[in-house]
């Protein structure tokens, strides 16, 4: 396999990093300019092609599928005798934490709640919480883990069997050959990869700084949380800059491993104290609603709706799929590289059907309980939802016996969350910058980490989630042309695979 890069060997690397210390630049120095420039563009963007957006990602869906059915999923991610890096449990995990990992804290009540409140002016209150439910379902379900289980999978497929590197520009290379346009046009798949994953990763950072900081600020009685910014900032950058120096299966695995522990005790907790029957009925009704439409629901533009429904898909749904665009280099590349030696039968099932099954029963659980306060009780929750996302979930929490325990471990599940993903972009970042090594010098790992600290202190400046989310998006937006791609690569590799 020849070198990915047709610039010289030094010039991707040290571009990237230019690129990525200009941006956090601009949004320390400037963050408000930043914020505007990128909410603008990416508005116009969603008003011209959202379609294709929702159009390509309906489509990767119907690609795993078919590839999880086909002939091509007894396929090895390796040679046919490969065996897992990783047991299973602690490969979920791990993905699961990268993939998504703080979201789901920071929006578990807060996105079904937020959803309600725009549904329930053109529904009733019961058909508008069902509703919402579906909608944060298709929004955080297969088709965002689809998106990351394809580019993973592309990314895998061709390191592992093909002999390969662990890059975006690899299939490119195999299946069209190293003539300069291909060269020039790999090296700019891997250029604007690295753009978005630190971009992408540095969003989330500054969201689990948000959380944390409110969290914490109810558990110490300190009136204004923004006090707390700096110091969980600093804390943040010290506890990931510790696993960066390690090995990767040693320190994610521990992290996400204890991370992935305390939500699902969390989850647990609740709906057991909660009000059971409830949630599960809504769990058990939202998932078959959920199964039976989310393929046309996959399709769906909202295209005869006013502006106030147009406004709420764009800021939400369209904003996920760019979301899950914009993260799909940094994840496909982590979990390409902990899936050494699945079957890409076995490789999707775990990267698209377990995860999508665990956001079914977290946004059940927060979601109904959020129903229940706003269709049963006094909608305290709502109430403050609408003045502050961040809030909700901590709200929802102080409702429960052991609140203060509750609160603790949220706020450290959260820690967690974003340390790993911060400690999986810095290794992704550092892998793609040394040609596609699999394990980068640590003092490189080093280097990316305090680049997405620095990207991550110019999204708190920015202040506004979404605001940051525009600023991811349009970080992403390449990706809705380079994905199709990297799938024309693959089939045409697994046709050539199996013809021989």
């Amino acid at each position: 396999m020849s070198q990915p890069s047709g610039k010289g060997p030094g010039s991707l690397p040290v571009l990237a990093l230019a690129i990525s210390a200009s941006i956090a630049l601009w949004g320390i120095l400037d963050p408000s300019g930043l914020g505007h420039v990128a909410s603008t563009a990416v508005s116009a963007q969603f008003a011209s092609r959202g379609w294709f957006i929702m159009l390509e990602a309906s489509g990767i869906l119907f690609v795993a599928i078919f590839l999880a059915l086909s002939r091509f999923g007894d396929i090895r991610l390796g040679p046919d005798d490969a065996k897992p890096d990783f047991s299973t449990p602690a490969w979920i995990a791990m993905l699961f934490a990268a993939g998504m990992g703080v979201g789901l804290l920071f929006y578990g009540a807060a996105e079904p709640l937020t959803h309600f409140e725009t549904l329930r002016q053109f529904s009733p209150d019961a058909k508008a919480a069902g509703e919402a439910l579906f909608v944060t379902y298709l929004n955080w379900g297969f088709h965002a883990w689809a998106i990351y289980g394809v580019v993973a999978l592309i990314i895998a497929y061709f390191a592992f069997r093909r002999g390969g590197r662990l890059l975006l520009s690899a299939p490119l290379l195999d299946a069209f050959g190293t003539a300069a346009w291909v060269r020039g046009l790999a090296w700019l798949f891997d250029l604007l990869s690295i753009v978005a994953i630190a971009v992408g990763l540095a969003g989330s950072l500054a969201m689990g700084v948000f959380q944390i900081q409110t969290g914490l600020a109810g558990l110490l009685g300190v009136g204004n949380p923004a006090n707390l910014t700096l110091p969980i900032f600093v804390a943040m950058c010290v506890a990931f800059t510790v696993p960066l120096r390690r090995d990767l299966g040693d320190g994610m695995a521990r992290l996400s491993n204890a991370a992935m522990l305390i939500a699902i005790g969390l989850l647990a907790y609740l709906v057991i104290l909660g009000p059971t029957s409830y949630i599960m009925n809504g769990i058990v009704s939202g998932f078959g609603r959920y199964l039976f439409h989310a393929l046309p629901a996959g399709f769906s533009t909202v295209e005869f709706f006013g502006p106030e429904i147009e406004n709420w898909f764009q800021d939400w749904t369209l904003n996920y799929m760019i979301w899950w665009l914009a993260w799909s280099p940094f994840v496909g590349i982590f979990i390409a590289r902990i899936s050494r030696g699945r079957t890409i039968r076995e490789f999707l099932a775990g990267v698209i059907v377990v995860p999508t099954l665990f956001s079914v029963l977290w946004f059940g659980g927060f979601g109904g309980l959020g129903f229940f306060d706003g269709l049963r009780e006094d909608a305290a929750l709502s109430a403050i939802n609408q003045q502050n996302l961040d809030a909700t979930t901590f709200a929802l929490l102080e409702k429960f016996p052991l609140d203060m325990l509750t609160r603790t471990a949220t706020v450290i599940a959260a820690f967690l969350f974003v340390v790993t993903s911060v400690v999986s972009a810095g290794f992704t970042l550092a892998m793609i910058g040394a040609g596609g090594e699999e394990n980068p010098s640590p003092r490189l790992r080093t280097i990316w980490g305090g680049v997405l600290g620095a990207l991550g202190l110019a999204m708190i400046f920015v202040g506004d989630i979404g605001v940051v989310r525009s600023i991811i998006a349009l970080s992403a937006i390449a990706f809705v042309f380079i994905v199709p791609v990297l799938v024309i690569c693959l089939f045409r590799s697994l046709r050539r695979e199996t013809r021989s």
